[in-house]
């Protein structure tokens, strides 16, 4: 989402609180720290292929590759109602901490969209491990060699004309895509799919005429000479040099911005608890996650998908996501996809959920 920043007093001191309270767990004898005495799942709310599920996969694959802790993780994708399967198993698990889930801006939109009962105080953060971008692709058959040559044939060609292939529905391909239309004073027509993997291969396959996936899901259909990259929807170009396809990097794709589409747009990347995890474990997977990050392969996967590098916990982390969600509920009664009861989701969260995210 567009980077956002607030202030959350309320909960910011309480996750502060936790996260030092964590700390000092980690500092007490090996004896008496806690860690997973089961397998660990890590739920995906969306579909395989895409960032989100390559990440996850990463993920278990350097715990396992590393040991970085006794137990396995074990990838399992809960794609229903646009991911809301997923929040929602894990929502039920309250006080199991052998269950994780990583999220995306889903965690925002799809409540908003689905009227489900869920918010992200449901859950208890950990991390956040990234920001993902977005970039504008088309097929290299396609007449589109520039941003511009995209607004030109969305300003000429009848309204609906062009296909746009996106993750689910009134999820954060489909912002894009009203974003798009907008800055093109037209109409596309959305194709939804069921995960990032699926859209690029579309793509790929002259099904659409273009997408707004993540690097990550379009790096190896790039360099294999399946897609072309037109932009990315950041304030500034990516910095990651290294040659993807041919003479061109991450670094060569000028920003949407400046060829006239207003359009900045980061995806969350974070890892989350059940309701009602105590310090010792959140400590735990804050550690994790850390030795996790240090590893030396998870430098080539941020350079891989062009990651924004910016991690969270804590305070931070909470006032961030506070200020997300805010920002998406404006964005979503802006593009009309709000359900009608979505107002009333955030007042529907039990109590007790409420006070585990604030603790």
């Amino acid at each position: 989402m567009i980077a956002a920043r607030t202030s959350l007093a309320r909960r910011g001191l309480g996750v502060a609180a936790l996260v030092i309270a964590a700390c000092a767990t980690l500092a007490a004898p090996a004896a008496q720290a806690w860690e997973p005495t089961a397998p660990v799942e890590l739920v995906v709310p969306a579909g395989t292929g895409g960032g989100a599920d390559q990440m996850a996969r990463f993920i278990a694959e350097m715990v396992k590759k590393h040991k970085l802790m006794a137990q396995p993780i074990n990838v399992v994708n809960k794609t229903g109602n646009s991911g809301a399967e997923g929040f929602l198993d894990v929502k039920a698990a309250q006080g199991d901490p052998h269950k994780l889930i990583i999220t995306l801006s889903n965690l925002f939109t799809t409540p908003l969209a689905t009227g489900t009962k869920f918010t992200w105080q449901d859950f208890t953060p950990v991390q956040m491990m990234a920001l993902d971008q977005f970039v504008l692709w088309v097929n290299p058959k396609s007449p589109f060699h520039s941003p511009k040559d995209v607004l030109d044939a969305m300003r000429s060609l009848p309204p609906g004309a062009l296909k746009l292939g996106g993750t689910g529905s009134k999820q954060e391909d489909q912002l894009i895509t009203v974003l798009l239309e907008t800055a093109g004073s037209t109409r596309l027509t959305y194709v939804p799919y069921k995960g990032g993997g699926a859209v690029a291969k579309a793509l790929a396959a002259g099904e659409v005429d273009m997408t707004v996936n993540n690097p990550i899901e379009g790096q190896k259909l790039w360099h294999e000479g399946a897609l072309r990259p037109l932009c990315v929807f950041d304030g500034a170009p990516l910095d990651y040099h290294d040659k993807i396809a041919g003479a061109m990097s991450w670094n060569d794709l000028p920003t949407c911005m400046s060829f006239g589409i207003p359009v900045q747009y980061l995806m969350l990347r974070g890892i989350f608890m059940t309701p009602g995890a105590t310090p010792e474990q959140v400590a735990f997977y804050v550690q994790l996650l850390t030795k996790v990050r240090a590893a030396p392969e998870w430098k080539s996967f941020m350079a891989q998908g062009a990651f924004r590098q910016q991690n969270l916990a804590g305070a931070p982390f909470v006032d961030w996501l506070d200020r997300a969600e805010s920002f998406h509920r404006v964005l979503m009664r802006e593009a009309k996809f709000m359900a009608p009861n979505a107002n009333t989701v955030a007042a529907a969260t039990p109590p007790a959920a409420q006070a585990t995210a604030k603790k």
